[in-house]
């Protein structure tokens, strides 16, 4: 029998950009669109517009030419930008949506928990829900019946599991598509961005919960933008860029492509003509990809007409967008530094930073203290970072408080 569980080859899916988004649709609705079709194509023949989505719509590839293989076993976190194909992929392999081109070959039952509202019948209750993924999953009634307790005490929502699930909200209706894609024991799990909805308590169980499949010896595909998840969880990584490979190796090899693509992603250049003074670009200079109590080190370039006294301000930011903290190089807040006539250059090294895994921004401020904003460039800079190891001043997470996206070390000493 062969060891490979998932294998792509030249697999590219090409999307029509500019279409309407269409709505859910009954049996009713379906029926009655196949049999108006032919005489909306007629009437726009004989008025001369366009017959065909073809003509409509731009293309666009969302993915172009991946090919691959992931043997059973195997956790492989697929990591890149917005946009990358990360998404694309995972509905090609759950055969939700077909290839343009390629092909895929899937040995194993698969469950997948893509994005909220993918596989649930939103007309049939939670209890209905499960049983029906199950059948698509090619389980028998007895297995589902053996794990529908664990299923609902994972979830968390017995009160509602008789409920209809488009009343669910978005929380509920995540936690019990991820409780039945990782509880009906497919031989093949995909999950896409489980940790973008759900509180903190949620995010830990749903991770403990990947854990234990894959020390299952379960083949487990996800997607992340959360580094330390990543790092944590996987042996092997895929890192896409533009819809194509980039990297395809173990998982540090793949984080570290990724970070320095995104370093060398993070030059940012904006002209602001008859401005006086301006950024010019920022780039990060140091790893793009951090671990806890590290530092971070990146360069300002700075354009000014003439002899000025200006402030360059920063501001931190989390995945979210939660501000987190601010400052102003070389000087106090408040103070000014003197810029020359043409470009000024400016080395940034801030940290060390007590910050938890994940993505943040840095955003740019030139300006006159008090008086107006010159110039100002939001989240121009992104850093990841990783995981919390021991930092340069010797805490670990066992004397760590977290508060959010900040890490908080402390040291408590026994008084005799």
């Amino acid at each position: 029998m062969s060891n490979i569980a998932i294998r792509v080859e030249n697999l590219s899916k090409q999307y029509r950009i500019g279409g309407k988004q269409e709505r859910y649709k009954t049996l009713r609705d379906t029926l009655t669109d196949a049999i108006a079709a032919p005489f909306r194509r007629a009437g726009r023949l004989l008025r001369g517009q366009a017959t065909s989505a073809a003509e409509l719509n731009e293309t666009i590839w969302a993915l172009k030419e991946i090919s691959c293989e992931v043997k059973h076993g195997e956790v492989v976190g697929i990591v890149g930008r917005n946009g990358a194909g990360k998404s694309t992929l995972l509905k090609i392999l759950s055969r939700i949506t077909e290839p343009t081109e390629g092909f895929a070959e899937i040995h194993g039952r698969v469950g997948s928990l893509l994005e909220v509202g993918t596989g649930f019948h939103p007309e049939l209750t939670g209890r209905e829900n499960i049983y029906l993924s199950g059948a698509i999953l090619g389980m028998r009634r007895a297995e589902i019946e053996r794990k529908f307790d664990e299923i609902v005490a994972f979830t968390e929502v017995e009160k509602f599991i008789d409920t209809p699930v488009k009343h669910y909200s978005s929380g509920m209706y995540l936690r019990l598509a991820f409780a039945v894609a990782a509880h009906l024991e497919p031989e093949i799990l995909l999950v896409d961005e489980v940790l973008a909805v759900g509180d903190a308590a949620f995010q830990k169980k749903c991770l403990g919960k990947m854990e234990n499949v894959a020390k299952e010896g379960r083949t487990v595909l996800f997607v992340s933008h959360h580094m330390g998840s990543v790092a944590s969880l996987s042996t092997k990584g895929i890192f896409l860029e533009q819809g194509r490979i980039q990297c395809f190796s173990d998982i540090n090899s793949v984080i570290d492509a990724y970070s320095h693509s995104l370093k060398q992603g993070n030059f940012f250049v904006k002209r602001t003509a008859g401005s006086t003074a301006y950024i010019e670009s920022a780039q990060i200079v140091s790893s793009g990809s951090i671990e806890t109590d590290q530092t971070l080190t990146f360069e300002v370039c700075v354009f000014s007409k003439g002899v000025l006294d200006t402030s360059l301000n920063w501001r931190l930011k989390n995945e979210f967008g939660m501000p987190l903290s601010f400052g102003c190089p070389h000087v106090q807040l408040g103070k000014t530094y003197r810029l020359k006539a043409g470009i000024n250059r400016f080395l940034i090294t801030i940290g060390p930073l007590p910050l938890a895994e994940g993505d943040y921004t840095i955003s740019l401020d030139l300006d006159i203290p008090w008086i107006e904003y010159m110039d100002r460039i939001e989240d121009c800079l992104q850093f990841s970072v990783l995981s919390c190891i021991l930092g340069s001043k010797g805490h670990s997470l066992k004397t760590a408080w977290r508060i959010g996206s900040v890490i908080f070390p402390f040291e408590i000493h026994p008084v005799e």
